[in-house]
């Protein structure tokens, strides 16, 4: 992956005019609402706050493998950070530390070459990685010769790294297949298609909740559209990988759309438990960074070792 690779793949350059499309045709929609006096001012704070986000992405693909896992580092560091934040874990310096450095490592792992194969990415330390962070993570209050309260910040250190960590950073991982403009930007683009889905649905048709004490505005109709559509979206992005067979398609389609709203439930039932709305102020009309990369945790991992499963990584 690099800048010219980027500019000669016909998918890259696709997925670019279509998301560069879908902003322009939200972005006038928007002033004719405006202009008609209608008051859009939420939705237009939602779509600034994509007009920065979008570029970040689209230009960090653009440059290439390694500005990807560093991004995807990035991220999976922040979003760990709020939550240390929301829960009260930041002020153990010794397990937030702990977990940071193990994002850190994940992140190298994913950037160096496998020392046996000499394929781009170090698998089996990628894998092997949760069992020395958090033996690491369980071995602090010994080497702190303490016991009380020590089983919570455990926990808690133990989730952030296997989830907003290692999870998460198997987006990054799939920066190193051979066909990663196919795999990273289908799930990107499916991804917030999923959650769009689940907010039109449930918004037209209403009805029962899907887990009221959790997230109240979610509906039994807003996730059922949601999985359908996204049951759909490979099918329509066949582009994105050309190799896959109807099995293949249709798992995607059932991680996409089961697993989005899985992770969006996650953080909400966090948030939920901690008495807060969002997760962080990062992103205007965006909340925090978990807020927008909660629904790619469980996918990332379930698409990549799908793809694994079924035809490599290399």
């Amino acid at each position: 992956m690099s800048i010219s690779a980027a500019l000669n793949s016909q998918i890259f350059l696709t997925y670019l005019a279509v998301v560069g499309g879908i902003l322009l045709l939200t972005g006038l929609l928007l002033a004719i609402l405006s202009g008609l006096g209608r008051d859009v001012s939420s939705v237009r704070r939602t779509y600034y706050g994509w007009l920065v986000m979008v570029p970040l992405v689209m230009g960090t693909i653009l440059l290439g493998r390694i500005p990807i896992i560093i991004g995807v580092t990035a991220l999976a560091i922040f979003g760990f950070k709020e939550f240390a934040r929301a829960t009260g874990l930041y002020d153990d310096w010794w397990m937030t530390g702990t977990v940071y450095m193990g994002i850190l490592a994940l992140g190298l792992v994913t950037m160096v070459s496998d020392p046996r194969t000499g394929d781009p990415g170090w698998y089996g330390m990628f894998m092997t990685l949760p069992v020395y962070v958090v033996t690491i993570i369980l071995v602090i209050p010994i080497i702190r010769n303490r016991a009380r309260g020590q089983l919570r910040s455990i926990a808690l250190a133990s989730l952030g790294f296997v989830y907003f960590g290692w999870m998460f950073s198997h987006l990054g991982f799939l920066a190193n297949t051979p066909r990663a403009y196919g795999y990273l930007l289908f799930v990107l683009f499916a991804v917030e298609i999923n959650d769009v889905s689940a907010f039109i649905f449930g918004k037209l048709f209403g009805g029962r909740k899907l887990r009221d004490e959790i997230s109240p505005n979610k509906t039994v109709a807003g996730s059922l559209g949601a999985i359908g559509v996204s049951l759909m979206v490979p099918w329509i992005l066949l582009f994105s990988f050309d190799h896959f067979g109807p099995l293949h398609l249709i798992l995607t389609g059932l991680i996409v759309g089961i697993g989005g709203q899985l992770g969006d439930l996650v953080i909400s039932l966090i948030k939920r438990d901690i008495g807060i709305k969002d997760m962080g102020t990062v992103i205007s009309g965006h909340g925090g960074i978990l807020d927008r990369v909660d629904s790619m945790i469980f996918v990332a991992p379930l698409f990549f070792h799908m793809i694994r499963w079924f035809h490599g990584l290399s």
